[in-house]
C-alpha cells in the first residue's frame, strides 16, 4: 500500500467520523467545529489529487469565511426557538432513504471494485511532495480570461459585507433604543 493510499484512507476516515459528529452534536458550536474538521479533511484530499488551488480555496473560503459567518450567526441568534422544536422531527424517512442510497452505492463500489470509479480521461495524481503548476495555470486563466467576473464577484462580496455591518448596526441601535 502506497503512502497516497494510506493518506487517502486516513483522510476519508477523518471526514466520515467528523461528518457524523457534525450531524449528531446537540450543541451547534461543537457541530460547527466538527464541520471545520470535515472541511480540513476535504482540503487534504484535494491536495492528494494535486489540486492545490482548490485546497487553498477550501481553507480560505469555506473554513476561513463561511465557518466564521456560521459561528457569528450561531452566537447572535437566540437558541430558544430550537429548544422548543423537537429535534429531527419527521426526518426518519428521508434519513432512511439516504442511508439506503449510500449503502447501495457502497455495495456497487465493493462489488465492481475501486477501479471502476476511474474513467479514461482521469489524469494520474502527482506524487506527494511534487510541485505542480496547477495553481499557476488557474491564476493565469482567472486573471486573464475571467478577470471581469472575478472582480464583479469581489465587489459583490464587499457589498454583502458592508450590508451586513450596516444591518448589524441598525439592529443594535433599535435594540438599545
Amino acid at each position: 500500500m502506497t503512502l497516497d493510499s494510506v493518506l487517502f484512507y486516513v483522510l476519508a476516515a477523518l471526514i466520515l467520523a467528523s461528518s457524523i459528529l457534525t450531524i449528531t452534536r446537540r450543541n451547534v458550536v461543537y457541530a460547527a467545529v466538527w464541520l471545520v474538521n470535515t472541511l480540513v479533511g476535504v482540503a487534504g484530499i484535494f491536495l492528494l489529487r494535486g489540486a492545490e488551488f482548490l485546497a487553498g480555496v477550501q481553507v480560505i473560503v469555506y473554513i476561513g469565511g463561511i465557518m466564521v459567518l456560521f459561528l457569528f450567526v450561531i452566537m447572535l441568534v437566540s437558541g430558544h426557538d430550537e429548544a422548543v422544536q423537537r429535534r429531527f422531527s419527521n426526518q426518519k424517512w428521508p434519513a432512511l432513504a439516504g442511508a439506503v442510497a449510500v449503502c447501495g452505492m457502497l455495495s456497487v463500489i465493493v462489488l465492481r471494485g475501486v477501479g471502476s470509479l476511474d474513467h479514461p480521461g482521469m489524469p494520474e495524481a502527482p506524487p506527494i511532495g511534487s510541485i505542480t503548476e496547477n495553481s499557476q495555470q488557474v491564476g493565469q486563466v482567472l486573471f486573464s480570461q475571467y478577470l471581469l467576473p472575478f472582480e464583479l464577484a469581489s465587489i459583490l462580496l464587499l457589498v454583502a459585507i458592508i450590508g451586513a455591518i450596516v444591518m448589524s448596526k441598525t439592529r443594535n441601535r433599535a435594540t438599545e433604543g
